[in-house]
């Protein structure tokens, strides 16, 4: 018999480890108010589908995987550093348009494609979510591959229910924002993806 408790499980890791507002979440909250609700839940959705990428490994005990892409953590988060740095540098000169704009077809793919790279190029993500599943006695340790399926896929469901939840709230206050006060979000979000960018490249002479 399915055990759901592990649906749920993953639901609450997923939710957990999406909501504190990064990189990704910056850039879901400009593509929002600048290309519409659309394209900021697509991007939030990339970062989801790498969630569940890397909740695959501690959930089905691929200790090989985990210990190459840790071992090379630092060509990993230089590149994704590097992307950051050029993603906020895009941003910062970005134009904003006269009217909202929504993003369709490859606007789309773009954003979903571009967040899913970045949530990837941040091999730690395996460890915290090892740490938590470590801490929570579940994953491999259950020998039964239906029960980490479910994990797994509660932990997109849960990151994936965090996207929704800020690309809505957000999206709400769409309307309000003059073509002039897009430019400043553009450069203000710009300035911080930057500033990600260069902390994480930063972070490898340590």
């Amino acid at each position: 018999m399915v055990d759901l408790s592990y649906l749920l499980r993953g639901a609450v890791i997923g939710f957990s480890i999406a909501v504190p507002v990064g990189p990704i979440g910056v850039l879901c909250i400009r593509r929002t108010l600048a290309e519409g609700r659309a394209s900021g839940l697509l991007s939030g959705l990339g970062a989801a589908t790498a969630d569940a990428v890397y909740g695959v490994i501690p959930a089905f005990g691929l200790t090989y995987v985990s210990n190459i892409l840790v071992g090379y953590q630092t060509w990993i988060r230089l590149v994704g550093g590097l992307f950051l740095c050029y993603l906020g540098l895009k941003t910062y000169l970005s134009r904003p348009a006269e009217g909202p704009a929504y993003a369709e077809g490859e606007g789309l793919l773009g954003a979903y494609v571009s967040t899913f790279f970045l949530t990837l190029t941040n091999p730690m993500t395996i460890l915290a979510f090892t740490a938590v599943f470590a801490g929570l006695g579940i994953g491999s340790a259950t020998g039964d591959y239906g029960a980490a399926a479910l994990l797994v896929l509660g932990v997109f469901c849960g990151s994936a229910a965090w996207w929704l939840i800020l690309s809505g709230g957000v999206s709400l206050f769409q309307s309000k924002f003059t073509p002039r006060a897009l430019g400043w979000v553009n450069r203000a979000a710009g300035l911080v993806i930057l500033g990600f960018g260069v902390l994480a490249i930063l972070s490898l002479r340590r």
